[in-house]
């Protein structure tokens, strides 16, 4: 696997984002969509598909983070593959497992990044959300004073009154908040999706000051 530093940081995303994809994230080589299209064309994928999966790549094929806190690092890296159709639209891969989750990672019809294991639970509303997610949990763990996971019923117990959501995460399933002193992430994926109830987990980082809590992010993106 041909592995490379990344000069050309996709746009549309926070300062903080952007620092953590320049700083953190390599590129490796992928396949090019386009030599797939004829075959995928024979098989009934419409071509304004295969043209949504094309644009992904040039935006994201090959983008590998460092792994993400939750669903066991999230993709292995970043790339379409595998189109396919419900009721409601067309999906396709956004990157292929880095470990063995019993979910793949999609793109939905309106372009939601999110998990499906049977049943579809969308993470975030875009692939910047989840980026953006990464980042800020990589952010916040270096500037928290104290760190709490919690796990199942414990959720339950999380007073939100006084916080503020975090917009730039695009928060669907999963989304984080913003107190006066700490940052709060709620991932509900893969309770929704393997309707496994204890599979909720908030992770509580406190004692930020105001770096830690927006890293330069002045407004929420």
């Amino acid at each position: 696997m041909n592995v490379r530093l990344i000069n050309d940081v996709p746009d549309g995303l926070t300062s903080r984002a952007r620092s953590f994809v320049g700083t953190h994230g390599v590129k490796v080589d992928v396949r090019p969509v386009e030599g797939h299209r004829q075959w995928w064309l024979e098989r009934g994928v419409p071509a304004v598909v295969i043209d949504r999966m094309a644009a992904y790549q040039e935006r994201w094929g090959g983008l590998l983070l460092p792994p993400a806190p939750q669903y066991d690092g999230g993709p292995r890296y970043l790339d379409p593959d595998s189109p396919e159709e419900d009721s409601s639209g067309w999906w396709f891969e956004a990157g292929t497992q880095r470990t063995a989750v019993p979910y793949s990672f999609m793109i939905g019809p309106s372009g939601e990044f999110g998990i499906e294991a049977g049943g579809w639970v969308p993470l975030h509303a875009t692939i910047e959300g989840w980026v953006e997610s990464i980042a800020l949990a990589h952010h916040a763990s270096m500037w928290a004073k104290q760190v709490t996971k919690l796990v199942g019923d414990d959720v339950d117990g999380i007073e939100l009154n006084g916080y503020e959501p975090v917009r730039e995460v695009m928060g669907l399933a999963d989304t984080w908040w913003r107190g006066p002193d700490s940052l709060v992430s709620l991932y509900s994926g893969e309770a929704l999706s393997l309707d496994f109830p204890r599979g909720r987990v908030a992770v509580i980082y406190s004692g930020l000051d105001a770096w830690g809590l927006r890293g330069g992010v002045d407004d929420d993106g």
